[in-house]
């Protein structure tokens, strides 16, 4: 009994250390949480897990998202990384690293700037002529990976289907077709 009462306790705490919210040197980092920065509260690093970010003020360092969106409007002075999620930037926003998305799309208003790349691997990415992008675009289609692997489903689909209809005939074989009348 004390054992499984032990057990619990350590389990509760686990999963309250969990949904507490971790800081170090003005990083905003979330498990579960929407990290929303204000004008008056800059943040140094933002890192968000299964949540998202909003900006509407200053980013110090990097925007890191797994699982969520980041919605910018304002600055992040370093880069935005995001992995399945969306990625929004607002009329004037400026990033001052790369952007890179993972799986998901990218939505950039007029007159956003990007200092250094812009990376969408398997997503789409959507601007204006106005976007200021200083080094590269590099954009992978989600067809580069579905492409192929439709290609082998295609094969794998007619080898099933000719195994099926050989042994068919096979069976049908050993039956005496009826006689035509």
């Amino acid at each position: 009994m004390r054992s499984r009462s032990l057990a619990l306790c350590l389990l509760g705490v686990a999963l309250a250390a969990a949904a507490m919210p971790a800081h170090a040197d003005q990083d905003a980092v979330q498990f579960f949480n929407d990290i929303n920065v204000t004008p008056n509260q800059p943040v140094k690093d933002a890192v968000c897990f299964f949540c998202s970010v909003g900006v509407d003020g200053n980013v110090n360092g990097d925007i890191v998202v797994f699982f969520g969106s980041v919605r910018l409007n304002g600055m992040a002075h370093h880069d935005v990384v995001n992995f399945f999620g969306s990625v929004s930037a607002a009329d004037n926003s400026y990033i001052g690293g790369d952007l890179v998305s993972f799986f998901g799309s990218v939505q950039l208003g007029e007159n956003v700037s990007v200092r250094k790349d812009v990376v969408a691997m398997f997503g789409v990415v959507h601007s204006p002529t106005s976007v200021s992008i200083g080094h590269n675009r590099v954009m992978f289609s989600p067809l580069i990976i579905f492409g192929p692997l439709l290609v082998v489903f295609l094969i794998i689909f007619l080898i099933v289907h000719e195994v099926r209809v050989h042994r068919m005939r096979q069976y049908m074989q050993h039956y005496p077709m009826p006689p035509r009348q």
